[in-house]
């Protein structure tokens, strides 16, 4: 029985030579992957309004997009994996569960089945309704404009982490609930033609700054326990001149880099009411879909800059002859992990207890074979799954 709480191309290393090493000793390999497994993607007609059960339907009718995500993930094999834009539909975490029944589970092509015992997907901001008027229009309680979070339901754009090590649930940190006002510091929107304030004195009050979520999944590796640290920073654009989005994705970035950093740590508080961050000395790996580059696209880059060049972790920066290929004009091209030619994804290991091994990106050539499982949108993802080897110490 899974073990369920309700609360995500194969580099130089083959994956057969790092299986024969990883049941050695303490080496694993951990990943995220923007699957983009969410309703508009199961419409048909993207005119429609989606009710939140589009995912589940296209799980059961053997959908090809969806089989070749998941031979994806069997070819790369993770142990730890967090799937960004999975819709999540509810507390019994059933279209999770159909993605390993029918698919994860079963064989791809070929390709080894592939199973986690361990799983959780808590709930998100995106398509939560407030109470209050978010965008201005002298409207409150509208979708999706004035939700916690971009999304037409509950759980629109959701996340999950499936893992093949157990999670300690009692010890998970989640928030959900921190206030964007409560970040000293916070890059609070402002209308630039007269420097007044974008957000209404009610709507910044209860304005939620994580767009999905921020969480911290105490893993246990042996006798080690293993800090994932996941979030999905909403897009840096959508917006306007005030750069409500821009800022957002900012400071979502920053609670990351605070959490992780003692001493910056102090005012953020878990939707336990549990303040302070991780702590000192601890093992940790950042995950997700950042929506930022520090040298590409429309984020305020030193909010990724200044994550990926904190001395707390290491920046393997994963490189593919694929995504080389895609951008061959852009000096940075070999380090995207999105097919619309940015680095957005990251893999981020603490410096303190692991040695890097090895990272890559999946993203085929066109002469390989499985170029054809991201050979267009439809094929998969816009997203590639990034993923490093590491050594616990």
């Amino acid at each position: 029985m899974k073990k369920i709480s309700t609360g995500l191309a194969v580099g130089s290393l083959l994956l057969s030579s790092f299986n024969a090493i990883a049941n050695s000793g303490e080496k694993l390999r951990i990943a995220t992957f923007n699957v983009s497994m969410e309703a508009f993607n199961y419409l048909g007609d993207r005119s429609q309004k989606p009710t939140g059960k589009e995912l589940e339907h296209a799980l059961t009718s053997n959908h090809k997009q969806i089989n070749n995500i998941a031979e994806i993930i069997q070819k790369t094999n993770p142990d730890i994996i967090l799937l960004n834009e999975f819709d999540r539909q509810d507390d019994n975490l059933a279209t999770l569960k159909l993605f390993l029944d029918k698919y994860l589970e079963k064989s791809q092509q070929n390709s080894t089945p592939i199973k986690y015992p361990y799983l959780f997907q808590g709930p998100v901001n995106t398509g939560v309704k407030s109470s209050v008027d978010f965008n201005n229009n002298g409207k409150s309680a509208e979708t999706p404009t004035d939700t916690y979070g971009f999304g037409l339901f509950p759980g629109h754009f959701g996340m999950a982490m499936l893992s093949k090590y157990p999670i300690n649930e009692e010890l998970i940190r989640t928030f959900q609930y921190f206030k964007w006002k409560d970040m000293p510091g916070a890059l609070k929107p402002v209308n630039p033609s007269d420097n007044s304030n974008y957000y209404n004195d009610e709507a910044w009050q209860e304005f939620r700054l994580p767009s999905k979520s921020m969480w911290d999944i105490p893993v246990k590796v042996g006798d080690k326990t293993l800090h994932i640290i996941a979030s999905h920073p909403t897009p840096p654009v959508f917006d306007g001149p005030e750069d409500r989005n821009g800022k957002r994705n900012h400071d979502e970035i920053r609670l990351v880099n605070d959490y992780i950093s003692t001493g910056k740590d102090s005012y953020i508080y878990d939707d336990n009411k549990r303040y302070g961050g991780l702590g000192k000395n601890k093992r940790f790996v950042i995950l997700g879909d950042l929506n930022a580059s520090s040298v590409d696209g429309d984020a305020i880059n030193d909010g990724i800059n200044g994550l990926t060049t904190n001395r707390l972790l290491i920046d393997p920066m994963p490189a593919s002859d694929g995504a080389k290929a895609h951008s061959l004009e852009n000096k940075h091209g070999k380090h995207h992990t999105a097919h619309w030619r940015m680095r957005a994804d990251y893999v981020l290991p603490s410096s303190y207890g692991m040695n890097l091994l090895n990272s890559g990106v999946f993203w085929p050539t066109i002469e390989s074979e499985d170029y054809r499982l991201i050979k267009d949108r439809a094929a998969s993802s816009d997203h590639r799954l990034v993923w490093i080897d590491v050594e616990l110490k």
